[in-house]
Order: structure tokens, then C-alpha cells, then sequence
């Protein structure tokens, strides 16, 4: 759930051209790489469920090029999620990657799947 807020503190930036997005997206996947590989040394256990900074930094990317309102917030933490759970490939093999990188790696393509989806389902749904 701090995916939300996160995106409505970027909602300043998020509004500008789709490069500017895809900075923010670059950048906090970044960061989410070192504090992940930290937390994965801390609690001693491969991408353990208490490691959350993936989630919410990774989600970003799904909301690409779409407007922060609550319809397009709430469709792409739910595809998302879905998408997170199922890891369709290539994100299943990417969370065999060592350290903060596989768990990081996984969120980014579950994320870029869900970034289509939303585009379309975005579109027939307004």
C-alpha cells in the first residue's frame, strides 16, 4: 500500500513528458536494489516476505504514461499484484538472480507486463 502515497508524491513530476517518468522509475528502482540486497543480508533468507521496498518502488513502472487518478491507481495496483504473484516470464527466472538484483529484477518485468495491461484495460475502461 505505500505504492499509493508514493505515487501522489510524484504526482509533480508525474505530469510532465513520459521521459521524466521513466527517470523517476529508473531512479527508484535503483535505490530499491541496494536497500533490498541490505535487507536480504539482515533477515538471512532470499527475498524474504518483509522485504518490501521492491513492491513499492518498483510500482512506478505500471503507471507510465497514465494520469494519477484513483481509477488508474487502483487498476494498476491490481494488475500489479496479480502480475507480481504470477511472474510471468522472463520474472520467474529473473528472481533466481543473486541478492538485491533478483528481487528487485522480478518487480521491474512484473511491473512492465502490468504497465501494458493497464495501458489497454486503462483505455477501454474511460
Amino acid at each position: 500500500m505505500l505504492a499509493i502515497p508514493l505515487m501522489l508524491c510524484l504526482s509533480a513530476v508525474w505530469t510532465g513528458a513520459i521521459v521524466w517518468q521513466i527517470c523517476c522509475c529508473v531512479v527508484l528502482a535503483g535505490i530499491a536494489l541496494p536497500l533490498c540486497d541490505i535487507a536480504e543480508k539482515h533477515f538471512n533468507r532470499k527475498d524474504d516476505r518483509r522485504i518490501v521496498a521492491d513492491e513499492y518502488l518498483t510500482f512506478p513502472i505500471c503507471m507510465i504514461g497514465l494520469p494519477i487518478c484513483i481509477p488508474a491507481l487502483g487498476l494498476a495496483f491490481i494488475t500489479n499484484r496479480v502480475l507480481d504473484i504470477l511472474k510471468p516470464p522472463p520474472a520467474n527466472w529473473a528472481q533466481k538472480l543473486p541478492g538485491g538484483l533478483g528481487i528487485v529484477a522480478d518487480d521491474v518485468i512484473s511491473a512492465l507486463y502490468a504497465l501494458a495491461l493497464n495501458h489497454v484495460l486503462f483505455r477501454l475502461l474511460t
